[in-house]
Protein backbone atom coordinates (compact mmCIF):
# COMPACT_ATOMS: atom_id res chain seq x y z
CA UNK A 1 0.00 0.00 0.00
CA UNK A 2 2.73 2.43 0.99
CA UNK A 3 4.87 1.56 -2.03
CA UNK A 4 1.95 1.99 -4.41
CA UNK A 5 1.20 5.37 -2.84
CA UNK A 6 4.78 6.48 -3.29
CA UNK A 7 4.92 5.50 -6.95
CA UNK A 8 1.45 6.83 -7.74
CA UNK A 9 1.53 10.06 -5.80
CA UNK A 10 5.14 11.23 -5.72
CA UNK A 11 6.22 13.76 -8.27
CA UNK A 12 9.73 15.07 -8.31
CA UNK A 13 11.37 17.14 -11.02
CA UNK A 14 15.07 17.90 -11.18
CA UNK A 15 18.05 18.18 -13.49
CA UNK A 16 21.59 16.98 -12.74
CA UNK A 17 23.58 19.48 -10.73
CA UNK A 18 27.02 20.39 -11.96
CA UNK A 19 30.00 19.71 -9.73
CA UNK A 20 31.01 23.35 -10.04
CA UNK A 21 27.68 24.56 -8.72
CA UNK A 22 27.78 22.09 -5.84
CA UNK A 23 31.29 22.90 -4.66
CA UNK A 24 31.45 26.62 -5.38
CA UNK A 25 31.39 29.01 -2.46
CA UNK A 26 28.25 31.15 -2.15
CA UNK A 27 28.19 34.12 0.21
CA UNK A 28 24.43 33.88 0.81
CA UNK A 29 22.49 30.62 0.75
CA UNK A 30 18.84 31.26 1.54
CA UNK A 31 16.60 28.47 2.80
CA UNK A 32 13.04 29.68 3.21
CA UNK A 33 9.43 28.79 3.89
CA UNK A 34 6.24 30.35 2.57
CA UNK A 35 2.59 29.63 3.32
CA UNK A 36 1.09 30.67 -0.02
CA UNK A 37 -2.52 30.93 1.23
CA UNK A 38 -4.75 28.72 -0.90
CA UNK A 39 -2.64 28.30 -4.02
CA UNK A 40 -5.29 26.32 -5.90
CA UNK A 41 -5.90 25.75 -9.58
CA UNK A 42 -9.41 26.41 -10.95
CA UNK A 43 -10.38 22.75 -11.46
CA UNK A 44 -12.70 20.77 -9.21
CA UNK A 45 -10.92 17.71 -7.82
CA UNK A 46 -13.76 15.23 -7.18
CA UNK A 47 -11.81 13.61 -4.37
CA UNK A 48 -11.23 16.86 -2.44
CA UNK A 49 -13.26 19.70 -0.96
CA UNK A 50 -11.88 22.38 -3.27
CA UNK A 51 -15.13 23.62 -4.81
CA UNK A 52 -14.74 27.08 -3.26
CA UNK A 53 -11.75 27.73 -5.50
CA UNK A 54 -13.45 27.18 -8.85
CA UNK A 55 -15.04 29.73 -11.21
CA UNK A 56 -18.53 28.91 -9.88
CA UNK A 57 -17.42 28.57 -6.25
CA UNK A 58 -17.58 30.90 -3.29
CA UNK A 59 -14.46 32.84 -4.31
CA UNK A 60 -15.34 33.05 -8.05
CA UNK A 61 -11.85 31.75 -8.65
CA UNK A 62 -11.38 32.30 -12.37
CA UNK A 63 -8.41 31.62 -14.62
CA UNK A 64 -7.61 35.34 -14.55
CA UNK A 65 -7.38 35.34 -10.75
CA UNK A 66 -5.37 32.12 -10.77
CA UNK A 67 -2.81 33.49 -13.22
CA UNK A 68 -2.45 36.68 -11.17
CA UNK A 69 -2.09 34.67 -7.95
CA UNK A 70 0.74 32.67 -9.58
CA UNK A 71 2.45 35.85 -10.76
CA UNK A 72 2.18 37.38 -7.29
CA UNK A 73 3.63 34.34 -5.51
CA UNK A 74 6.43 34.11 -8.08
CA UNK A 75 7.30 37.77 -7.49
CA UNK A 76 7.63 37.14 -3.75
CA UNK A 77 9.82 34.09 -4.31
CA UNK A 78 12.12 35.95 -6.69
CA UNK A 79 12.45 38.86 -4.23
CA UNK A 80 13.99 36.58 -1.59
CA UNK A 81 17.76 36.66 -1.05
CA UNK A 82 18.08 40.16 -2.50
CA UNK A 83 16.50 39.13 -5.78
CA UNK A 84 18.48 35.93 -6.28
CA UNK A 85 15.64 33.80 -4.93
CA UNK A 86 15.96 30.97 -2.41
CA UNK A 87 18.15 27.94 -2.89
CA UNK A 88 15.42 25.89 -1.24
CA UNK A 89 11.87 26.91 -0.32
CA UNK A 90 9.35 24.92 1.68
CA UNK A 91 5.77 25.77 0.75
CA UNK A 92 2.36 25.28 2.35
CA UNK A 93 -1.20 25.44 1.02
CA UNK A 94 -0.23 24.22 -2.45
CA UNK A 95 -2.92 22.15 -4.13
CA UNK A 96 -1.07 19.96 -6.61
CA UNK A 97 1.72 19.45 -9.10
CA UNK A 98 -0.18 21.35 -11.80
CA UNK A 99 0.04 24.49 -9.70
CA UNK A 100 3.74 23.92 -9.03
CA UNK A 101 4.46 23.33 -12.70
CA UNK A 102 2.67 26.55 -13.62
CA UNK A 103 4.52 28.41 -10.88
CA UNK A 104 8.04 27.45 -11.95
CA UNK A 105 7.24 28.65 -15.48
CA UNK A 106 6.18 32.12 -14.34
CA UNK A 107 8.17 34.92 -16.02
CA UNK A 108 9.39 36.22 -12.66
CA UNK A 109 11.22 32.92 -12.13
CA UNK A 110 12.74 32.73 -15.60
CA UNK A 111 16.31 31.48 -15.61
CA UNK A 112 16.19 30.18 -12.03
CA UNK A 113 16.06 26.42 -12.78
CA UNK A 114 13.47 25.75 -10.07
CA UNK A 115 12.11 22.22 -9.71
CA UNK A 116 9.84 20.77 -7.05
CA UNK A 117 9.05 17.79 -4.84
CA UNK A 118 5.43 17.10 -3.94
CA UNK A 119 3.13 14.28 -2.82
CA UNK A 120 -0.65 14.07 -2.96
CA UNK A 121 -1.70 13.98 0.69
CA UNK A 122 -4.77 13.14 2.77
CA UNK A 123 -5.92 16.67 3.62
CA UNK A 124 -9.67 16.88 2.92
CA UNK A 125 -9.35 20.28 1.19
CA UNK A 126 -6.52 19.07 -0.98
CA UNK A 127 -3.84 21.44 0.27
CA UNK A 128 -0.34 20.09 0.71
CA UNK A 129 3.23 21.02 1.46
CA UNK A 130 5.91 21.06 -1.23
CA UNK A 131 9.57 21.82 -1.72
CA UNK A 132 10.74 24.21 -4.41
CA UNK A 133 14.47 24.06 -5.09
CA UNK A 134 17.05 25.50 -7.42
CA UNK A 135 18.35 22.44 -9.25
CA UNK A 136 21.58 24.27 -10.06
CA UNK A 137 22.61 24.18 -6.39
CA UNK A 138 20.51 21.42 -4.79
CA UNK A 139 20.38 17.77 -5.87
CA UNK A 140 17.63 15.58 -4.41
CA UNK A 141 18.76 12.25 -2.96
CA UNK A 142 15.54 11.05 -1.40
CA UNK A 143 12.00 12.30 -0.82
CA UNK A 144 8.94 10.85 0.86
CA UNK A 145 5.82 11.83 2.77
CA UNK A 146 5.74 11.28 6.53
CA UNK A 147 2.12 10.67 7.64
CA UNK A 148 0.81 12.36 10.79
CA UNK A 149 -1.78 10.12 12.45
CA UNK A 150 -4.33 12.21 14.37
CA UNK A 151 -7.18 9.73 13.91
CA UNK A 152 -7.61 9.18 17.65
CA UNK A 153 -7.99 12.85 18.52
CA UNK A 154 -11.20 14.87 18.65
CA UNK A 155 -12.53 16.76 15.63
CA UNK A 156 -10.87 16.59 12.23
CA UNK A 157 -9.38 13.13 11.73
CA UNK A 158 -6.88 13.80 8.92
CA UNK A 159 -4.12 16.31 8.43
CA UNK A 160 -1.33 17.12 6.02
CA UNK A 161 1.70 14.88 5.67
CA UNK A 162 5.15 16.15 6.51
CA UNK A 163 7.46 16.24 3.48
CA UNK A 164 10.94 14.82 4.01
CA UNK A 165 13.63 15.58 1.42
CA UNK A 166 17.34 14.91 1.66
CA UNK A 167 19.78 16.33 -0.84
CA UNK A 168 23.16 17.86 -1.59
CA UNK A 169 23.26 21.64 -1.08
CA UNK A 170 26.55 23.24 -2.14
CA UNK A 171 28.40 19.99 -1.47
CA UNK A 172 26.86 19.19 1.94
CA UNK A 173 24.03 16.76 2.66
CA UNK A 174 21.00 18.34 4.33
CA UNK A 175 17.79 16.75 5.61
CA UNK A 176 14.69 18.92 5.23
CA UNK A 177 11.30 18.51 6.90
CA UNK A 178 8.49 20.69 5.51
CA UNK A 179 5.51 21.04 7.85
CA UNK A 180 2.02 22.47 8.02
CA UNK A 181 0.69 21.40 11.39
CA UNK A 182 -3.03 21.21 12.30
CA UNK A 183 -4.75 24.57 12.70
CA UNK A 184 -6.11 26.00 15.94
CA UNK A 185 -9.69 25.45 14.87
CA UNK A 186 -11.73 24.01 17.73
CA UNK A 187 -9.60 25.67 20.40
CA UNK A 188 -6.47 24.59 22.24
CA UNK A 189 -8.05 21.60 24.00
CA UNK A 190 -9.06 20.04 20.68
CA UNK A 191 -6.24 21.18 18.40
CA UNK A 192 -3.24 21.21 20.77
CA UNK A 193 -2.92 17.41 20.96
CA UNK A 194 -2.89 17.24 17.15
CA UNK A 195 0.11 19.56 16.93
CA UNK A 196 1.83 17.61 19.69
CA UNK A 197 1.44 14.47 17.57
CA UNK A 198 2.92 16.31 14.58
CA UNK A 199 5.87 17.40 16.72
CA UNK A 200 6.43 13.83 17.95
CA UNK A 201 6.29 12.63 14.33
CA UNK A 202 9.03 15.06 13.27
CA UNK A 203 11.18 14.20 16.27
CA UNK A 204 10.90 10.47 15.57
CA UNK A 205 11.77 11.04 11.90
CA UNK A 206 14.87 13.04 12.89
CA UNK A 207 15.93 10.22 15.20
CA UNK A 208 15.67 7.74 12.33
CA UNK A 209 17.86 9.97 10.16
CA UNK A 210 20.42 10.22 12.98
CA UNK A 211 20.72 6.44 13.26
CA UNK A 212 21.94 6.36 9.67
CA UNK A 213 24.01 9.55 9.63
CA UNK A 214 25.62 10.82 12.79
CA UNK A 215 25.79 14.60 12.96
CA UNK A 216 23.25 15.04 10.15
CA UNK A 217 22.37 18.57 9.05
CA UNK A 218 18.68 18.94 9.91
CA UNK A 219 16.37 21.79 8.88
CA UNK A 220 12.77 21.77 10.11
CA UNK A 221 10.57 24.40 8.51
CA UNK A 222 6.91 25.17 8.28
CA UNK A 223 3.72 26.78 9.44
CA UNK A 224 3.47 25.15 12.84
CA UNK A 225 0.28 26.96 13.91
CA UNK A 226 2.11 27.47 17.20
CA UNK A 227 4.52 30.17 18.31
CA UNK A 228 8.16 29.38 19.14
CA UNK A 229 7.52 29.30 22.91
CA UNK A 230 4.50 26.98 22.71
CA UNK A 231 4.70 23.47 24.13
CA UNK A 232 4.65 21.61 20.81
CA UNK A 233 7.92 23.29 19.78
CA UNK A 234 9.67 23.87 23.11
CA UNK A 235 8.68 20.73 25.00
CA UNK A 236 7.78 18.09 22.41
CA UNK A 237 10.11 18.96 19.52
CA UNK A 238 12.73 20.31 21.98
CA UNK A 239 13.58 23.27 19.75
CA UNK A 240 15.71 25.44 22.01
CA UNK A 241 15.41 29.23 22.00
CA UNK A 242 19.13 29.64 22.74
CA UNK A 243 22.00 28.19 20.69
CA UNK A 244 24.24 27.49 23.67
CA UNK A 245 24.68 23.77 24.24
CA UNK A 246 22.79 22.82 21.08
CA UNK A 247 24.85 20.21 19.21
CA UNK A 248 24.40 17.29 16.83
CA UNK A 249 20.74 16.74 15.99
CA UNK A 250 19.54 18.91 18.87
CA UNK A 251 17.46 21.79 17.52
CA UNK A 252 17.78 25.57 17.74
CA UNK A 253 14.91 27.92 16.83
CA UNK A 254 16.24 31.37 15.84
CA UNK A 255 12.72 32.80 15.61
CA UNK A 256 12.20 32.80 19.39
CA UNK A 257 13.96 36.14 19.76
CA UNK A 258 11.80 37.74 17.06
CA UNK A 259 8.63 36.47 18.68
CA UNK A 260 9.69 37.80 22.08
CA UNK A 261 10.02 41.25 20.47
CA UNK A 262 6.45 41.09 19.20
CA UNK A 263 7.31 40.31 15.58
CA UNK A 264 5.12 37.93 13.60
CA UNK A 265 4.23 36.42 10.25
CA UNK A 266 0.43 36.47 10.43
CA UNK A 267 -2.30 38.33 12.27
CA UNK A 268 -5.41 36.92 13.92
CA UNK A 269 -7.87 39.31 15.53
CA UNK A 270 -5.21 42.03 15.56
CA UNK A 271 -2.76 39.76 17.38
CA UNK A 272 0.55 38.90 15.72
CA UNK A 273 1.63 35.25 15.63
CA UNK A 274 4.96 33.87 14.46
CA UNK A 275 3.73 30.48 13.28
CA UNK A 276 6.18 30.29 10.35
CA UNK A 277 9.68 29.26 11.37
CA UNK A 278 12.87 27.58 10.18
CA UNK A 279 14.66 25.51 12.81
CA UNK A 280 18.20 24.13 12.50
CA UNK A 281 20.21 21.36 14.13
CA UNK A 282 23.29 21.95 16.23
CA UNK A 283 25.43 20.47 13.47
CA UNK A 284 24.76 23.66 11.47
CA UNK A 285 25.74 26.02 14.30
CA UNK A 286 29.47 25.35 14.23
CA UNK A 287 31.54 27.16 11.64
CA UNK A 288 33.79 24.54 10.07
CA UNK A 289 36.00 25.16 7.02
CA UNK A 290 34.24 24.09 3.83
CA UNK A 291 30.99 23.17 5.60
CA UNK A 292 27.60 24.82 5.64
CA UNK A 293 26.76 26.72 8.79
CA UNK A 294 23.91 28.87 10.05
CA UNK A 295 24.36 32.63 9.81
CA UNK A 296 21.07 34.42 10.57
CA UNK A 297 17.29 34.32 10.22
CA UNK A 298 14.70 36.76 8.92
CA UNK A 299 11.05 37.43 8.29
CA UNK A 300 10.97 38.41 4.63
CA UNK A 301 8.83 41.54 4.26
CA UNK A 302 9.41 43.45 1.02
CA UNK A 303 7.24 46.54 0.93
CA UNK A 304 5.02 45.31 -1.91
CA UNK A 305 3.56 42.47 0.20
CA UNK A 306 2.76 44.71 3.19
CA UNK A 307 -0.85 45.90 3.48
CA UNK A 308 -1.53 49.64 3.66
CA UNK A 309 -5.33 49.40 3.96
CA UNK A 310 -6.74 51.30 6.94
CA UNK A 311 -6.88 49.09 10.01
CA UNK A 312 -4.50 46.54 8.47
CA UNK A 313 -1.37 48.64 8.06
CA UNK A 314 1.78 46.52 8.31
CA UNK A 315 -0.03 43.21 7.94
CA UNK A 316 0.53 40.73 5.09
CA UNK A 317 -1.39 41.79 1.97
CA UNK A 318 -3.63 38.76 1.66
CA UNK A 319 -5.27 37.47 -1.52
CA UNK A 320 -8.91 38.02 -0.60
CA UNK A 321 -10.93 40.37 1.58
CA UNK A 322 -13.74 38.09 2.55
CA UNK A 323 -14.49 36.41 -0.78
CA UNK A 324 -13.41 39.38 -2.93
CA UNK A 325 -10.11 39.12 -4.78
CA UNK A 326 -7.89 42.09 -3.83
CA UNK A 327 -4.84 41.14 -5.88
CA UNK A 328 -2.82 40.18 -2.84
CA UNK A 329 -0.18 37.60 -2.03
CA UNK A 330 -0.73 35.65 1.18
CA UNK A 331 -1.96 36.12 4.72
CA UNK A 332 1.52 35.04 5.89
CA UNK A 333 4.94 36.61 5.51
CA UNK A 334 7.63 34.17 4.35
CA UNK A 335 10.59 33.37 6.57
CA UNK A 336 14.06 32.04 6.03
CA UNK A 337 17.57 31.47 7.21
CA UNK A 338 20.91 32.30 5.62
CA UNK A 339 23.60 29.65 5.52
CA UNK A 340 27.24 30.32 4.74
CA UNK A 341 30.08 28.11 3.64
Amino acid sequence: MLLSRLFAAFLICYLPVSAAAQTGVKSRIFVGFYNCENLFDTLDDPGKQDEEFTPSGKYRYTSRIYRQKLANIAAVIRSMNSGDGPAVLGMAEVENNNVLNDLVHEPALAGTNYKYAWFRGPDPRGINVALLYNASVFRVLQARPVPVDISRTAGKAETRDILYVSGILYGDTVHLFVNHWPSRRGGEDESGPKRAIAAHTVKDAISRVATQRRGANIIVMGDFNDNPADASLITVLSASCTPGGVAGIDLYNPFCAMHSKGEGTEVYRHQWNLFDQVIVSGSLLSSRPGKLHYDRAEIHKPSFIIDTYKGHEGEPHRSFKGTKWINGYSDHFPVGIYLRK
